[in-house]
């Protein structure tokens, strides 16, 4: 066996190492911010994508096909009714002769806007009346948490036709009785993720400092929870539309001869079997593919923004 304390060492063993040409250390992946990683992440999903192509086309093209469009929304042209997809006429025209394809996207326009107000008011309410329930807890929580149980037993399109009866239809009534219960869903979203997240020790820490209950849920609170915001938000636009579309469809939402999709459906139906097929085509057409959008865009940002698929 060999006697490691009878080899001698030597200095030329132990000469320092030649100072490297090259980088030491290499980034392989940048640091990408929480944003930035989900905006990456939804990018590698191809129908979230398409989603949101498809509706940022559909809002540009229901702002400015109606404005450059040489055909009137409500403007009667009764020699040119009921004709069939043309050249002059891409979508056909109506039975007082509008054009159809200026009317769905004047209809795209309506049905856009009441979606986006009813989400807008819908998230407004939920996070502030969600976020001071959750924050609060106790008895102050029983009590905010037992009136929203008695609205969500409250059946939602019975109270909507109700109000839209009592109310004189328009667009700001359609808006009003769409959100009147339509914010207790996202209320409990942000009440459970407040329930989470306060106790975290930066909230703690805010405490200490003497951050009011305002400026701790603006604060701390909201920038941590508005993934799942944003995620429910992307599913309550097309509820709103379809809700819009039907109400519309039952002669409660927008009046003729103001157009949305609903009520271009609701007056293609009669004459349905008369062989005017485009009349109800092309708006339940639009219906289906702005719903299905918003979906597929709402799956993929649900991914996207979830923590537990950072990688």
């Amino acid at each position: 066996m060999t006697d490691f304390r009878e080899i001698e060492v030597k200095d030329e063993w132990f000469q320092p190492r030649a100072k490297s040409t090259g980088k030491a250390e290499v980034v392989v992946r940048p640091s990408l911010s929480y944003w930035a990683d989900a905006w990456r992440r939804l990018k590698q999903n191809k129908l979230a994508m398409f989603g949101l192509y498809f509706l940022i086309f559909l809002g540009l093209a229901a702002i400015l096909i109606p404005m450059f469009s040489s055909h009137s929304v409500t403007a009667t042209d009764l020699p040119n009714q009921n004709k069939a997809p043309s050249m002059q006429h891409w979508f056909g025209t109506d039975e007082m002769g509008r054009d159809v394809f200026t009317r769905t996207w004047y209809g795209a326009r309506i049905s856009l806007f009441v979606g986006l107000m009813a989400a807008l008011i819908d998230v407004t309410i939920g996070i502030i009346y969600g976020g001071v329930s959750g924050y609060k807890g106790g008895k102050v929580d029983l009590v905010m948490m037992r009136i929203i149980e008695i609205l969500y037993g409250l059946p939602h399109l019975l109270v909507v036709i109700l109000l839209l009866v009592v109310m004189e239809p328009s667009l700001t009534t359609i808006i009003v009785a769409l959100t009147i219960t339509g914010w207790v869903g996202m209320a409990r979203i942000v009440r459970g993720q407040v329930l989470q997240i306060k106790n975290y020790e930066f909230v703690t820490a805010s405490k200490s400092f003497g951050a009011g209950t305002l400026r701790i849920i603006r604060k701390n609170l909201l920038p941590n929870t508005m993934g799942p915001i944003i995620v429910q938000m992307t599913l309550t636009v097309p509820s709103a539309i379809f809700a819009e579309a039907f109400l519309s469809f039952l002669g409660l939402g927008i009046q003729a001869p103001f157009a949305s999709w609903g009520v271009m459906a609701n007056d293609a139906l009669p004459v349905i079997l008369s062989g005017y097929w485009w009349r109800l085509f092309f708006p339940a057409l639009f219906i289906a593919m702005t719903m299905f959008a918003f979906n597929v865009l709402g799956d993929g940002l649900q991914d996207a923004l979830d923590p537990k698929l950072r990688g």
